[in-house]
């Protein structure tokens, strides 16, 4: 595309590093431009990965010499196992043995692209802190730079960049041409990321503050001070969805943190749930959230406080899809889970009139989805036949591309679910439309240990002397606690994982 422009790779600098019976294959492909990284480990032939294929490029294995050849090359290994190389985004990251000696290398390459945020820059102009989300390799870092870059040079903001493993900026003491007019700050060690985001905010006086794999608790308490004195944070954290991060509790005070409430018996039976739910606990850190799905495609969520409240109450929930057309224009289309409207009334009846529906799944994490119907104790009746079945599901972008099998669905009459996502959120909400009686949310694993733990608790207020639960997750472990805590009992974790439980006592 036009509007697309890489800037450099400085492919160079990376292939002079390696030794040369490595490098004289590898300049010999001729789709170099799309390198991703080449792999160094000892004992094995040296790789390189492109997107669609691996090549090997010596029959050689790679020897201490290979090692020590590319590593006297390089800048210095930090404490995350990483290198660079001055003036240039490649990464080099480093495999190490029990002695501390690096026995593996891969060599990544950088490369700085124009235009990666255009399907995004309205939110971006408008002031407001953007979290951004998806699986490795998908384009996150690639982003932020960018977003550095506009910021700093297009709209003549302060940007401050705290660049911890310098893969924003660069490795060296000068930064990257990629990052234009943005300042970086470099992080001595991974641990002391929370301390210069505070320091860049107190000393050096941002508007814009740009922060890559936020991952600790510290990390998200720094990103909820920046956020309150007023300054624009554009940030990434680990994690491929909203949902991800709801679950995490290490970094879910960045979207407002969740906690165990009991609601009073009117209340609880007003709200139709059980007294013990999940509710966000603060206004979020981040106002927005992206979830990169791919280079030119992200979903985003406007709202991160009525996203998140949303899931946590488990109800359907708006979110805006773009992506790029052919000629760059940035499409837009407001998605939610739906089901076809031609089908929806036919499906209900199914439902209503009792029939166990005959599933046929196409396009849908199969595995996923049994696994979450185990949890909730139903038995699926799954097809393998289109002909057998009476419930055709499948996902939005399929059902967008209407293959042959959505059309045969169509051409025979079969109800058609449509799922926005192969998320547990949406694989939940389906299992619950079709199965209203069975699964409910007192089903749920979660609102099992919920309910556990409330009805310890009243076994101990009648005078019980101590109650253990069932073994549980860290995360669930610590609401239940907190139920616990709540009703003045006291309580502690016993056992050893993954058989590690609360006990409640007085």
């Amino acid at each position: 595309m036009l509007w697309q422009k890489v800037i450099t790779d400085d492919l160079d600098a990376l292939l002079d590093i390696l030794p040369p019976h490595i490098r004289q294959p590898l300049c010999q492909q001729s789709d170099n431009s799309e390198l991703l990284e080449v792999v160094l480990d000892l004992g094995r032939s040296p790789e390189a990965r492109f997107p669609q294929r691996e090549v090997v490029l010596s029959p050689q294995e790679v020897s201490e010499q290979d090692v020590d050849y590319v590593v006297s090359r390089i800048g210095s290994f930090g404490d995350d196992n990483r290198a660079g190389i001055e003036r240039t985004l490649h990464r080099i990251s480093a495999i190490r043995n029990r002695k501390g000696q690096i026995v593996g290398l891969t060599c990544r390459v950088g490369r700085a692209i124009f235009g990666t945020i255009k399907i995004i820059e309205d939110l971006v102009q408008s002031g407001k802190s953007i979290l951004l989300l998806g699986r490795p390799g998908v384009g996150k870092t690639t982003m932020l730079r960018e977003v550095a870059r506009v910021l700093a040079d297009d709209f003549n903001k302060r940007v401050i960049i705290v660049d911890t493993s310098n893969e924003i900026a660069g490795d060296g003491d000068i930064p990257h041409p990629a990052i234009g007019h943005a300042r970086r700050m470099q992080v001595t060690t991974p641990t002391k990321q929370h301390a210069v985001m505070i320091e860049a905010v107190e000393n050096h006086m941002p508007e814009v503050i740009v922060i890559d794999e936020m991952g600790t608790e510290l990390e998200a308490q720094a990103a909820r001070t920046i956020a309150e004195r007023g300054v624009q944070l554009i940030g990434t954290a680990h994690g491929n969805t909203l949902e991800n991060l709801i679950m995490n509790p290490t970094l879910s005070d960045l979207i407002g943190g969740i906690q165990s409430v009991t609601l009073g018996d009117e209340e609880a039976k007003r709200r139709g749930t059980q007294k013990s739910i999940l509710e966000r606990r603060a206004p979020p850190t981040f106002d927005i959230v992206v979830e990169i799905q791919e280079w030119d495609k992200v979903a985003i969520h406007p709202d991160v406080g009525q996203a998140v409240d949303a899931i946590l109450r488990g109800q359907p929930m708006t979110t805006e899809i773009r992506w790029l057309g052919e000629n760059g224009e940035v499409r837009i289309e407001k998605e939610k889970p739906v089901i076809t409207t031609k089908k929806a009334t036919k499906r209900q009846q199914l439902v209503k009139g009792g029939k166990v529906p005959k599933l046929y799944f196409f396009g849908i994490n199969r595995g996923r989805l049994e696994q979450m119907a185990r949890e909730r104790q139903l038995t699926l009746d799954i097809v393998n036949n289109l002909n057998d079945a009476n419930l055709f599901v499948t996902s939005k972008s399929y059902y967008r591309r209407r293959p042959q099998k959505v059309r045969d669905a169509e051409a025979a009459n079969l109800s058609i679910y449509v799922l926005r996502s192969n998320t547990p959120h949406q694989i939940k909400q389906l299992l619950s439309e079709l199965y209203p009686l069975e699964s409910v949310d007192k089903t749920s694993p979660l609102k099992l240990a919920l309910s556990e733990a409330e009805e310890a608790v009243a076994r101990v207020k009648e005078g019980q002397g101590a109650v253990e639960l069932s073994p549980q997750s860290a995360y669930i472990r610590r609401l239940q606690h907190l139920i616990a805590e709540r009703h003045n009992l006291s309580s502690q974790s016993t056992g050893k994982e993954p058989d590690r439980r609360v006990r409640i006592y007085k």
